[in-house]
């Protein structure tokens, strides 16, 4: 069993380390001595590469020198976080803020010492976009369908590697024409400053905003529907339990045989404290540890492959979950489907 959206940063860390680590070794001997700090330089840190413009939510070198006892660094009149380990008198790493201005704004960085300030010309782009879900997946061709997420700066919508109709656009939504051949492709939204793409495949779900035929949770299990955008891991509706202790919801049984496109199932889930259910596949598995998962109050993507699952089902007839703490909890499940292979 695997989670979701976990970063590799092992590259950017072992180049900050380098750098850091260069700049402390050249600057043994230097001191400020009072003297006001100089910018001379902007590198991207991803790859030390100079820069006269950057884009906010990503990490940049300042070079300099005089920058020991460094209090404060603005971008753009911004009050921007920056952590003094990672400050030498002659080289700064510090990520801009995602909330920095980046219109009718002074466009500069500014550093501010103890011994005085220095002022850098520099343009701050807007944050590359980000998607942080669609709905309907299950969407037909020349359907309409919503994509959810910030900074949707004249974006262009790709689904695989077709290009979306765009009906209408805001900087946090995207209505467009679901194209033909999109099945079990992923959805992205690019902008002149990047681009974001969406891990749940077209034509996938099992519930995002609905259950889809013939899937359901029958009504006894006392769970209900909550709508509330920015709260859900998919569109704008998930579900709610409180479960008590060994107890499950259940989902209806069901037959659907055509899994040969899929590599498994995945869904979203957490809770409101810390707990622990049980993933109950066709009926099987209640109890055992190895098909046990942890939540947190934070959404987390789990998937299981055919294989984690004994290998490719005859066909899907039930998912179920039971609670494995022993204590009531109150847990929320979204965004339900099949995984498929990367393209």
């Amino acid at each position: 069993m695997k989670t979701f959206n976990v970063k590799n940063i092992l590259g950017v860390l072992s180049a900050m380390t380098i750098i850091l680590f260069a700049a402390s070794c050249s600057s043994d001997d230097d001191s400020s001595g009072g003297a006001a700090p100089v910018i001379e330089s902007v590198s991207l840190a991803e790859n030390d590469s100079l820069v006269e413009q950057g884009y906010a939510g990503n990490m940049y070198i300042i070079r300099g020198n005089n920058f020991t006892g460094t209090r404060k660094i603005y971008f753009n009149e911004t009050d921007t976080y920056f952590n003094s380990t990672f400050v030498t008198d002659d080289v700064i790493l510090v990520t801009i803020d995602r909330n920095t201005p980046y219109a009718d704004t002074v466009d500069e960085i500014r550093v501010v010492t103890n011994s005085g300030e220095a002022v850098y010309s520099f343009i701050v782009a807007p944050p590359a976009p980000e998607v942080t879900s669609f709905n309907p997946v299950n969407a037909a061709e020349g359907e309409e369908f919503t994509i959810y997420g910030s900074y949707f700066l004249d974006p262009v919508v790709m689904v695989g590697d077709v290009e979306a109709e765009i009906v209408s656009s805001t900087l946090t939504e995207i209505v467009a024409i679901m194209p033909a051949g999109s099945q079990y492709k992923r959805v992205s939204v690019t902008t002149i400053s990047g681009d974001s793409e969406w891990g749940t495949a077209v034509g996938t779900a099992i519930y995002d905003d609905a259950f889809y035929a013939p899937w359901d949770i029958e009504a006894w299990n006392n769970h209900e529907y909550i709508t509330n955008q920015a709260e859900a891991a998919q569109g704008t509706t998930f579900i709610k339990k409180e479960i008590a202790g060994w107890d499950n919801i259940q989902g209806n049984w069901a037959w659907d045989d055509q899994l040969s496109q899929y590599t498994g199932i995945h869904f979203y889930a957490r809770s409101d404290e810390d707990g622990k259910l049980v993933l109950i596949f066709n009926g099987a598995n209640w109890g055992d540890e190895d098909f046990a998962f942890e939540t947190g109050t934070e959404w987390t993507e789990y998937t299981f492959t055919w294989e984690e699952l004994g290998g490719m089902p005859e066909a899907l007839q039930n998912i179920s979950f039971q609670e494995f703490t022993g204590s009531t909890n109150n847990y929320y499940f979204d965004n339900i489907g099949f995984t498929v292979a990367e393209e």
